[in-house]
């Protein structure tokens, strides 16, 4: 037994050689991360409760995460991996590591002066989030106070960043993935160390705590990869660095896009009654709903993304990729959205339910997540556009139509909000509209740069999807509502425990009994994928989609 426990950490350690392998490392440590990202906000809330107090410091994150997605994000994100590789590919690995270490500290610099420059004129920058005057004096020297706490953090998050592409480069997956959830226990642990004596600044010590452990972690093994930090001015005009720069402005401006709405939203709310609680609500919420769509839309996208790649010349192949992607995503993901639409009290309270988290704060993020669990389908299926055009080399339409749905959220938020006083619903309800039209607007353009889908078939299997998820909708909500009523005490987490378990068990075996019955192909697929679900290893051995043949660096 002991043998069988040390070989599989054996295996979790070594380099990943084909992507199915990699794929299933990544999940497990995303899994992992999403896991204790929860239990942090759990934490937090506890402590707090879905106070004004915790939703300041959730806005004095937003500008200095803005200012680590601008500066070196982006260019590992998008453009570092491919260019490393290629120094390691070409046996230039010293010279590749000089790339690197270059190309860090020109980050760290730019973060720096930008972040001094944040920290001085904090007051005014973070007067964005006050135009309504919702935060009191204190309030926004407490924001101002934690932002400046926060920026140290994220300059330590840049590092340990930096470090998961290195060695991602090399295909290890399982340190990087495992140090960024480490990352989380770092957190859990300053917060709960430091609250009794530092109060709600424990937070953003527990991101520095947080930060350290990510870093540390992943040292040791770029050292055994032979990396060492040495930076050269030099290298700032060498062609790996220039190549870089003209990989990464697409998604430096995507990415910027996207940031203008995150900080745009976060104004528009701060015109409501406690802006800071409501705010809070608005991204537990979102934490809820973006995790269907990060385990299955990001899996699935990326994973057919190098195969919609190899076809962008055989477009009859490439579109049966597509389609088959697509109709795979939907099959999975939108019974989780109807689980989530359903159940979204009893899911807010099993994850948030602390005795500060109290009944108004769990039925506002509920009803919140239900307006924004009706585009999880369409957040899912936009990133799986997102690579079909990627795939054929055409970064513009994804910068486009992010721009028009950003824009789209932003007029609706404002005249929702601003203009007719809505609430924290409202913006969910605009983010779930800018996304569905994105959507509509990528399908329209894809449909003609690829010379037409079947539509027909399309449609039908669409029919079917919508058919089976009503009906599994109807099957959550009958049981749910007679046991809540009538047997289960949900006072009690263990009863709410199972009360929600036996709806959704009740809801998705009516929903895999319909899409059988309704001869949905993407049914029998997975049927067949669970019946061999005990091969798994052999699976992942026989894999043929091999990473690199060429490298061979342990």
């Amino acid at each position: 037994m002991t043998d069988i426990f040390r070989k599989g950490i054996s295996q979790l350690f070594k380099r990943q050689t084909n992507i199915l392998s990699a794929a299933y490392i990544i999940m497990m440590t995303v899994i992992m991360s999403q896991i204790l990202g929860l239990v942090v906000k759990r934490l937090l809330v506890s402590i707090f409760g879905a106070s004004n107090t915790l939703g300041i410091y959730n806005y004095a994150s937003i500008l200095p995460d803005t200012i680590f997605q601008l500066t070196i994000a982006s260019a590992l994100a998008s453009a570092f991996i491919p260019v490393f590789s290629d120094y390691l590919v070409k046996g230039k690995e010293k010279e590749g590591h000089k790339m690197a270490s270059t190309l860090l500290s020109a980050g760290l610099v730019i973060f720096l002066i930008l972040s001094i420059l944040l920290s001085i004129f904090a007051p005014a920058s973070l007067g964005i989030f006050n135009l309504d005057s919702n935060f009191s004096s204190a309030d926004m020297i407490l924001m101002t106070n934690l932002m400046r706490i926060i920026i140290f953090g994220q300059m330590l998050f840049i590092i340990g960043t930096f470090f998961t592409a290195l060695l991602q480069s090399y295909n290890h997956f399982f340190i990087p993935g495992i140090a960024a959830a480490l990352y989380n226990l770092g957190i859990i642990v300053g917060i709960a160390i430091f609250h009794p004596f530092l109060g709600i600044y424990s937070a953003p010590v527990g991101v520095i705590l947080g930060g350290l452990i990510f870093i540390l972690c992943q040292i040791p093994l770029a050292r055994k990869l032979g990396f060492s930090f040495k930076p050269s001015l030099s290298y700032l005009k060498s062609e790996g660095i220039q190549k870089i720069l003209h990989l990464m402005w697409p998604r430096t401006i995507q990415v910027s896009i996207q940031q203008a709405g995150t900080i745009s939203i976060a104004a528009i709310i701060a015109f409501m009654v406690d802006p800071g609680r409501m705010h809070l609500l608005f991204d537990y919420a979102k934490v809820i709903m973006f995790a269907p769509v990060s385990l299955i839309g990001f899996s699935i996208a990326q994973a057919s993304f190098p195969i919609l790649s190899r076809e962008k010349n055989n477009l009859e192949q490439f579109k049966m990729t597509f389609l088959t992607s697509l109709k795979q995503m939907l099959y999975l993901i939108l019974p989780i959205s109807a689980i989530i639409l359903v159940l979204r009290i009893p899911i807010v309270r099993l994850l948030y339910g602390a005795d500060m988290f109290d009944w108004e704060a769990t039925v506002l993020t509920g009803r919140t997540l239900a307006f924004l669990s009706l585009s999880i389908f369409a957040q899912g299926l936009i990133v799986l556009f997102y690579r079909a055009f990627y795939a054929l080399h055409n970064s513009l339409v994804p910068l486009i139509s992010s721009a028009f749905s950003t824009i789209t959220l932003m007029f609706l938020g404002y005249i929702l909000v601003v203009l007719n006083h809505q609430g924290i619903e409202s913006i969910a309800l605009a983010f779930s509209v800018s996304n569905i039209v994105q959507l509509i607007i990528l399908f329209f353009l894809l449909n003609r740069k690829v010379g037409g889908f079947e539509k027909r078939p399309l449609l039908l299997s669409l029919t079917k999807f919508s058919i089976a998820t009503i009906l599994t909708g109807f099957a959550l909500y009958i049981p749910i509502k007679l046991l809540d009523q009538l047997v289960f005490d949900t006072t009690r987490t263990i009863n709410l425990i199972m009360l929600t378990g036996i709806s959704s068990f009740a809801g998705l075996s009516l929903y895999l009994f319909l899409t059988w019955f309704l001869n949905i192909h993407e049914a029998r697929t997975y049927i067949e994928i669970c019946k061999n679900i005990g091969n798994w290893r052999d699976i992942l051995k026989k894999s043929d989609e091999v990473i690199d043949p060429n490298r061979t660096t342990t």
